[in-house]
Parts: structure tokens; sequence; C-alpha cells
């Protein structure tokens, strides 16, 4: 039940981020004068519909986005009248044209989108995705102050009971047999909840300091300060030495480190709000580098889909495997309500600054190819005004519409081969 819960409301979670989306960019619209006819979200039959004033508002079945309809996005050709007697690509351009320009009524012929200013239909359309990056900042500002982020601490989570080899391309740990040695941890009698107060008489500042320690010292004998149910005790181990790749390079080459054999507790570390910039500023360079990964993902997605093979946890996920992961979320026993809604906002979080990025690339359909199809028209008057030359006129963006097909087709099938991987072979948590 919590399973189907937590599905449902990631869902609609989703469904608000999108709708916020193209209100960020109806509000501009209207605001400079543009005729807005419809406001939907989602794509395909419509389920519900409104009218008001000359704006029809809807949901439609399938919620894989949204958009809002301007009339005038296309200018019109140069002789200002569709060509005949065009056949393939030219055909659907011109065709295009004449639905934009179809549009159009009597006394509409000042409120189209194309005869806009540059900067006023950039603003239009960096709207959607400066309202994803806005519900981003809430959210996390949300999570980092008000909840916290889960950090590691010095206390021990689960004692491993041996030491067992693990190879790079491992993702799950191996059963201990009989001839595996006992860890050091387990060896010296180290228990869920103790709390490692001294390493070798030095206080630990944080898990990353005492793991830097252990990992720092193979084959050494040291004696570990614990709080054990209010009392101090101090434990003698000898330290084993393990082959293990770099802590923050876990595809890098591994080497002889120190090895106790404990996992920490975590507990939520809450941040100042002057910290939230920083950490949005790295996600954001982390989720672009993501982002520009995804097509070279792709064959790994596929091979899940149809090969059964492995899918990776730091792939593409599509919007039912993020929402699966929501359930996930809120069904886990083992955390805190706390955690869940953290973790459960974060997450929601992240999905908005993926739209934020995703949709600034600079292609058409997405925001971004209109941004830039703007700023090119721009540059391109400043030049001719420079030069002393007449103006250019509109860029005309109809004659990308081939580019906006072929990716609107990829993008489809990018998202019905997500679809089906998180079907038949989901991303979970924990892997």
């Amino acid at each position: 039940m919590l399973f189907a819960i937590g599905i449902v409301l990631f869902a609609i979670g989703i469904l608000i981020s999108i709708a916020l989306h193209e209100v960020g960019h109806m509000v501009p619209a209207k605001k400079f004068g543009v005729k807005v006819t419809q406001y939907m979200v989602g794509f395909g039959p419509t389920a519900w519909s409104t009218r008001r004033g000359e704006t029809q508002y809807g949901v439609k079945w399938i919620p894989l986005g949204g958009y809002i309809r301007m009339i005038g996005m296309f200018p019109p050709g140069k002789d200002g009248t569709p060509r005949s007697g065009l056949t393939g690509m030219q055909a659907l351009i011109a065709d295009a044209r004449h639905q934009s320009a179809a549009e159009v009524g009597p006394g509409d012929e000042d409120r189209v989108f194309w005869k806009l200013s540059v900067p006023k239909r950039v603003v239009i359309m960096l709207g959607g995705p400066t309202m994803n990056l806005l519900i981003a900042a809430v959210l996390f500002t949300i999570t980092l102050t008000a909840f916290g982020t889960p950090e590691p601490t010095t206390s021990v989570g689960r004692v491993s009971p041996c030491i067992v080899e693990v190879t790079p391309d491992q993702t799950t740990t191996p059963e201990c047999t009989a001839a595996d040695e006992a860890t050091p941890a387990a060896a010296a009698g180290l228990q869920e909840g103790d709390t490692i107060v001294a390493y070798a008489g030095h206080e630990p500042a944080s898990w990353e300091e005492l793991q830097g320690w252990i990992r720092s010292a193979p084959g050494q004998a040291v004696t570990l300060t614990v709080l054990r149910d209010g009392e101090t005790l101090d434990v003698p181990v000898t330290l084993a030495q393990v082959d293990r790749p770099p802590v923050d390079d876990p595809d890098g080459e591994q080497t002889p480190v120190g090895f106790l054999g404990m996992t920490p507790t975590f507990a939520l570390d809450q941040a100042a709000i002057t910290e939230v910039p920083g950490f949005m500023w790295d996600f954001a360079i982390r989720s672009g580098q993501a982002i520009v990964s995804i097509p070279s993902r792709m064959a790994g997605v596929w091979d899940a889909a149809f090969s059964g093979a492995e899918r990776d946890p730091e792939g593409p996920i599509g919007v039912v495997g993020v929402s699966r992961i929501g359930g996930e979320i809120a069904a886990y026993d083992e955390v805190p309500l706390k955690w869940k809604v953290a973790d459960f906002l974060n997450l929601l979080a992240s999905l908005n600054m993926a739209l934020f990025l995703f949709n600034l690339l600079p292609l058409l359909p997405l925001d971004g190819g209109h941004i830039a199809g703007a700023l090119y028209e721009g540059g391109r008057r400043q030049v001719a005004r420079i030069r002393g030359r007449p103006d250019p006129g509109p860029v005309d963006v109809a004659r990308m519409l081939p580019v906006a097909y072929s990716v609107a087709v990829l993008l489809i099938g990018m998202s019905a081969l997500l679809l089906y991987a998180d079907v038949v072979n989901p991303i979970r948590i924990g892997g």
C-alpha cells in the first residue's frame, strides 16, 4: 500500500512540476500580449478541459509533458504566403507556416509570438525552465535546512562478519564461507550502536577522517576507544590489509589499504541556507554531465531491457522508473518518516533540476532551441546595424522543423525504451 501511495504521490509531484513549467511560459506570454489559445498538461486525447476567456485549460491522458499554444509561432515565408507545388520536407515546412498563419484571427495580427522583440521571446521561453529551477531551489532549501542530508557518523551501523574479495565490477557483497577470515571489527567484538570516540588516542572529527586513518594503516595494531551503553571501552584491533579502489573513485585502481570491517550509521545533517546555492551549483554540474552522457548510456539501457543485463543504477531513468523509486522510498520500512520525506523531496527537486537543464539544450523543439533562434536573430540584427545594412528580419524558425522532428522522434524513441526498461528491469534502491 505504501509503495502504491508513494508512486501516486510522486506522479502528482511530476504533474505539478509540468503544470508549473507551462505556467512559467504562459504568464509572460500573456503579459506581453501574445494570444494563448491552449494550456495543456499531458499529451494525447483530452481527459478534461475548460475554457476561461480565450484560453482552453485541460489535462490529457498521457502525463509525459505539457504545452501552451501561442498563435503565430512561425513568421510567414518571404513572399508572405505558403508556397504551392512543394513536396517532402519543404511541403511540411510550408504547411506549418500555413497552420501558424491560420491561427491568427482578425484583430490578432499584432498578438503573434514571432513579432515580439528578442528579449521578450527569450523571457517567455526561459519561463518554463526557470520555473523548474525555482521548484528545485525551494525543495532543496527545505530538505537541506529543515531536514538535512544523510552524513556518515563514527557510530557503527553494521559489522561485517568476514573479509571477502571484492572485484571492481561487483555490485553486491559475496556471502561468507567457512574459509573466510573474520574481519578485525568482528574479531574485536565491535557491536552495532558503538560510537568510536578515539582512534589510537586521537578523536576523529568525522567519519571521513576516521576512514582515512584506517585505510592508511594496513596490518597495524591500534586501540579504538568506543562508547557503548554510556560506558567508554578500549578495544584493541589489528587492521587487515585488503585491496580496494580510492574512496572517491570506485572504478579506480585497487591498492593495499587498512580494513576494519564496519559500516557507519547515518544522521541527517542540517545545512545553513547560505550553503544551498553552492550545493545546487555542484548538483547542476553533475546533472549536466549526466544529461550529456545519456546517448552513450542508452546502449546499456537496451541491453538491460532486452538481454537481461544488470541495470546501471547511475544510468538514465524514465518517468515510470523515477516514480517507482518514489514508491520504494515510501515503502522502505527501515527508514524513519523524516528521512522518507527528505528523500522524496530531494528526488523531486533533482527531477526539476534535470528538467531545467534538459530544456535549455539548444535544440528544437526544446525551449533552448527557441531561445537559440531568438538570440541568433538578435545577433544578426546587431551585426546588420553595425555594418549599416537593412534589418534582415525575423529568423525563419520553420526551416528548422526537420531538426525539430528528428529530435522529437529521437526523444520519443528514448522515452519508449526507458519506459519499457523501467517496467521489465527497473532501477531499485540499493541495486
